[in-house]
């Protein structure tokens, strides 16, 4: 389930949204990981929540520059600093 209206374009964008899901914010169950991954249909960027079987419980849209500058936080998570 990918919104096609909510794109993110900056990397604040992006750690808020890996805190969202952190937090239980958006109200997803089963969350086991968050990748950025590529849609093979056409190449559009997006940040994919997966639940433990792998599978897409949410994403959205990314920007080329926040997926390609982006790859850490996703990896290594927010800043912890800024969580509240």
């Amino acid at each position: 389930m990918i919104n096609e209206n909510e794109i993110i374009t900056t990397l604040e964008e992006l750690e808020a949204f890996l805190i969202s899901v952190e937090n239980g914010g958006l109200g997803l169950t089963n969350v086991a990981g968050i990748a950025l991954a590529t849609n093979n249909a056409d190449g559009r960027r997006f940040v994919a929540v997966l639940d433990d079987k792998h599978q897409l419980l949410m994403g959205r849209w990314v920007t080329e520059e926040v997926y390609e500058n982006g790859k850490d936080l996703v990896r290594n998570g927010p800043n912890k600093s800024s969580l509240h």
